[in-house]
């Protein structure tokens, strides 16, 4: 069967991005399937080409993908304006992609919502099977975190997501709370299926040179973010935290802010404002590179903005890494993941916007080592159990390539 398969931020593990869909592609190749993967040029992902674009689109094939790249680099840096031109250019390339290449099933995942796009044109002129992979709810999150406040546009999306859904053949989504939400809308539960994010376990069970950043020193407590620096994420929990920390006089305590993102420089300019010593800011890295930190990690911090919608509609990459490697986490917000961590004894789960909270279990946490290791090694055992990538994406490859 051939699966035309559209992904925006396409990564292969060479680049910084998550690999959801390029695991998800292998196991559609392991299982016969021919796959092509239509995405856009994505800062923090590496598509593996690297022939000079052709009127805007170059074609090639890694690890078994055929991979078709428009020339439309995207940033999560760039302004909100650009980001929407960026993405309606992609889905407008996408749709005379799904007019002329030749295949079985249209297969799209978000974000962003305009994924939907092209599969809802292949699936009513060219009656493909179309699934939707949803990663998280549009509109409800823009419009939850004050992000799009227009009521013409919210609408919009609205008809965009009622759209995509309904012309889906099936969908997937990634959090007990997407599931809900795409039921909400009309769709018969039996028709989408429960696919979380998964743990790259033969990445990151593999032996790895451990490093730190220069200023963390072997006997500090490192906790690490890994991932965008954007609105969502909340970061100010962390600069809030630091300054708690710094108060308290734990200079054995280190946070470590991996990435990039919009709210970068703010972040960094008001760590310096405050003459903080214990937080340090890292360029994105590799998965390869990400392991070798995580190896020498001691916790995982998993920061996301105080908004309900984000408690169980949300399915982090960040988290399925760090219990991957074996990492104890940190979660500064209710929801699934926090009750997850708590029931299975895996890391700490603080009340949001509690910074004198969040700074006691950073305490305990350097005070109690021990404690750490018999977390991290709850946090390994609930990566295999219940999040493993090459299990997950069997399921995943059943449910695309039933016609």
């Amino acid at each position: 069967m051939k699966i035309l398969y559209f992904h925006q931020h396409f990564s292969t593990p060479k680049g910084s991005a998550g690999i959801r869909s390029y695991a998800m592609a292998q196991s559609l190749i392991r299982n016969g399937h021919q796959v092509t993967m239509v995405c856009g040029s994505f800062g923090a992902g590496q598509t593996g080409l690297t022939a000079p674009f052709d009127r805007g689109m170059r074609r090639g094939n890694v690890d078994g993908i055929d991979i078709i790249e428009f020339e439309l680099p995207y940033s999560n840096s760039l302004s909100f304006l650009k980001r929407i031109l960026i993405f309606l250019s992609f889905a407008f390339k996408s749709i005379k992609v799904a007019f002329t290449e030749n295949y079985d099933v249209l297969f799209a995942t978000t974000t962003p919502l305009t994924a939907g796009i092209p599969g809802i044109f292949a699936k009513w002129l060219r009656r493909k099977p179309f699934i939707f992979e949803v990663r998280d709810l549009w509109p409800e999150l823009p419009k939850a975190m004050g992000v799009i406040k227009n009521p013409v546009i919210l609408w919009m999306m609205s008809v965009l997501e009622w759209l995509s859904y309904h012309s889906a053949d099936r969908l997937i989504g990634l959090s007990p709370g997407i599931v809900e939400g795409i039921v909400k809308r009309g769709i018969d539960p039996q028709k989408v299926a429960s696919i979380p994010n998964g743990c790259d376990l033969d990445i990151f069970a593999q032996e790895h040179q451990p490093w730190r950043p220069e200023t963390v020193k072997e006997t500090d407590l490192m906790a690490i973010f890994t991932g965008t620096h954007g609105l969502a994420n909340g970061l100010d929990a962390v600069i809030d935290v630091a300054v708690e920390l710094q108060k308290r006089g734990r200079d054995d305590i280190r946070l470590v802010l991996v990435g990039d993102g919009m709210q970068k420089k703010p972040l960094m300019a008001r760590a310096q404002q405050l003459e903080l010593t214990n937080i340090v800011f890292h360029d994105p890295v590799n998965k390869t590179k990400l392991a070798g930190l995580m190896a020498s990690a001691d916790l995982g911090l998993q920061i996301l903005a105080n908004i309900p919608a984000f408690y169980y509609g949300t399915s982090p990459n960040k988290f399925f890494d760090y219990i991957a490697a074996g990492l104890p986490v940190l979660n500064n917000y209710p929801g699934w993941l926090a009750e997850l961590i708590i029931e299975k004894q895996c890391g700490f789960a603080v009340s949001p916007e509690n910074s004198q909270a969040f700074a006691d279990a950073l305490e305990y946490a350097a005070d109690h080592r021990d404690e750490l290791v018999v977390k991290g090694e709850n946090a390994q055992g609930l990566a295999r159990s219940q999040f493993n990538r090459q299990e997950l994406s069997q399921k995943f490859s059943d449910w695309v390539a039933q016609g």
